[in-house]
């Protein structure tokens, strides 16, 4: 499996609430849809100085390539690049453990 973080800083803290809508309401239903897409989280930081990141987890390196050199990730990202202060980054790792923890009965 892979994951890929996007990073990027909010350029006004007064429009995050309307971010998080937006990531909510059209970004993760296009996301969801790519064939390969496991999930799509928005992690927001406790620390407002740190970077929000976009986290998306997909089944096979190719599928989160494909998502990519479709034009879909770079069309999502133009939908709320306003609303980011600087460049944001991408980055892909590998999973290399995965571990569901349910709460012991």
């Amino acid at each position: 499996m892979i994951a890929r973080l996007t990073f990027f800083s909010a350029a006004n803290l007064q429009d995050v609430e309307e971010f998080k809508k937006v990531y909510r309401e059209q970004i993760v239903p296009v996301i969801r849809n790519q064939k390969g897409n496991l999930g799509a989280w928005l992690l927001e930081p406790t620390d407002e100085k740190d970077q929000f990141i976009s986290l998306t987890e997909w089944i096979s390196m190719a599928d989160a390539e494909l998502y990519e050199s479709s034009g879909t990730y770079l069309e999502l990202v133009n939908k709320v690049k306003s609303r980011f202060e600087g460049d944001y980054q991408l980055k892909t790792y590998n999973i290399a453990d995965t571990k569901i923890l349910a709460p012991t009965a």
